[in-house]
């Protein structure tokens, strides 16, 4: 699947009931995962064993592929990190809804690629070890720029602060455009520039 070769495909089904009982949902949980999610399974083990041409890493010694068949677009994110955190092992998710697939990966937060056609997604084996390998994938799925003087972690780590400060000031924008009282208006805009600053230091 997704042009990773044969010797790493496998085929098993992850029961949603084991997620159910792992996580203890509630019922509306329960109704609320499976309207988002038809099918899970694992279908490709990608490791030394499999692909021997690359070595372990420090940290990644191998990663699983994880094909799960949604029933909508519109999905809970945190479906996904249940799934994640259910399963103690490096995950890709390809998210296929009818002919079109999204690639998620779990690493801290979820990153997601764009829908794309079928035919078009894929993983790239690139690395000479699995950590390259692994940070290589999560660049690829999340899209954005990195900083390659920092580490995986840090990367990820200023990535959530963008995210914060960028949501923050789309607050205070709304804010000063609903505020009629022109000295608080100028003030949720002096927060909102200093939010701004802060955002281009990272």
């Amino acid at each position: 699947m997704l042009n990773l070769p044969e010797v790493t495909e496998l085929q098993k089904a992850l029961p949603k009931v084991q997620i159910y009982r792992k996580f203890e949902l509630t019922n509306a949980q329960q109704t609320k995962f499976d309207a988002d999610i038809s099918r899970i399974d694992i279908v490709n083990e990608v490791s030394s064993r499999t692909i021997p041409a690359i070595q372990e890493g420090q940290k990644i010694k191998s990663f699983y592929l994880l094909s799960v068949t949604l029933k909508t677009k519109d999905y809970e994110p945190k479906n996904i990190e249940r799934i994640a955190k259910l399963i103690p092992q490096n995950l890709i998710f390809a998210l296929q809804f009818e002919e079109e697939i999204q690639l998620a990966v779990f690493c801290e937060k979820l990153f997601t690629t764009e829908w794309m056609p079928e035919t078009k997604a894929s993983i790239e084996i690139s690395g000479l070890n699995f950590d390259d390998v692994w940070e290589n994938i999560i660049k690829k799925i999340e899209g954005g720029e990195w900083n390659n003087d920092l580490t995986l972690e840090e990367n990820i780590e200023i990535k959530e602060k963008q995210e914060k400060l960028q949501k923050e000031i789309e607050r205070l924008e709304k804010l000063a455009r609903k505020e009629v009282q022109p000295k608080k208006k100028f003030e949720l805009v002096n927060q909102k520039k200093k939010l701004e600053e802060e955002l281009k230091k990272l």
